[in-house]
């Protein structure tokens, strides 16, 4: 299908967009790699009259070290975060999940920040930062502000952000050496995963474990993160995974099978965090 008519308004900077989101207000909406945004107005699920393109606003792509974190810009692409040796050397869950989305194009054009204000529950960057327990920081007409990911991601394409913000930063804690895993389950390479688990060791000893696909947001795998705090085995706390989740039944799985999922997978990226084993091949081995 075709989008519905809209204008088009190409901003420089951070200010400018601020000023343009509240010039147009809820009818206005930010485009940046426009991998997300553009299906859904096609399919008229979104009808925004006005676009309002942050793709040239240098100021947001960046990677780079502050203090015990790792900020990085929400205009960075995927791309950009893969080969990003800052990224690489200080939280490596990143740019490996980054090299697993979509394809060269998508990963070419998609930005960090696009996909976390997108809120889709099969992300995979937004299950990586949900388990890295990331901030998320926005800005709009009363300047910045900092939400923890686990207060951002409030329904099925819902956030915290308020009318007039953008997406402007992300802040992660710097793993270093610290073991992590990611393991995801597609019926295709470039699919959406039908469920993916991310887990990965803090910096205060605990271990991270976040799940897509397993409700209407990326959700934390809280019970598993409990077990293991309380020193059980990685398999006993990866039977834990589909507890508190509402995974949904369709025409690529049905409920049971996406608990199943989650358990497995989670077990396989503890272990790959761990180290007991190298990553596997879940994305292309029938679970």
């Amino acid at each position: 299908m075709i989008p519905a008519p809209f204008d088009y308004v190409r901003v420089s900077t951070v200010d400018e967009a601020v000023a343009a989101l509240a010039e147009h207000g809820e009818d206005a909406k930010i485009l940046a790699g426009g991998h997300s945004l553009l299906p859904i107005m096609k399919l008229r699920l979104a009808v925004p009259s006005v676009l309002i393109d942050i793709s040239g606003v240098e100021e947001l792509s960046y990677v780079r070290v502050e203090g015990d974190e790792v900020a990085i810009g929400a205009a960075t692409r995927h791309h950009e975060l893969e080969k990003s040796e800052v990224a690489q050397s200080e939280v490596p869950l990143l740019p490996h999940v980054a090299s697993r989305v979509g394809d060269p194009q998508v990963r070419h054009k998609g930005t960090l920040g696009g996909t976390v204000a997108h809120c889709d529950p099969a992300s995979d960057l937004p299950t990586a930062l949900l388990a890295l327990g990331a901030t998320v920081v926005v800005q709009g007409p009363s300047g910045r502000r900092s939400i923890p990911i686990t207060e951002f991601f409030l329904g099925f394409f819902e956030t915290a952000m308020e009318e007039g913000e953008l997406v402007v930063e992300l802040r992660v804690p710097r793993t270093g050496s610290g073991g992590w895993g990611y393991e995801k389950f597609t019926r295709r390479e470039n699919d959406w995963p039908i469920v993916a688990a991310a887990a990965v060791h803090l910096p205060d000893g605990s271990v991270g474990v976040a799940l897509a696909n397993m409700g209407g947001v990326v959700l934390k795998a809280s019970a598993v993160e409990a077990a293991l705090a309380e020193g059980k085995s990685i398999e006993d706390a990866a039977e834990l995974a589909a507890e508190g989740t509402s995974p949904s039944s369709d025409m690529h799985a049905d409920a049971e099978y996406r608990s199943h999922l989650a358990r497995l997978l989670t077990k396989r990226a503890l272990k790959v965090a761990s180290g007991e084993t190298g990553a596997s091949t879940a994305e292309s081995t029938a679970a």
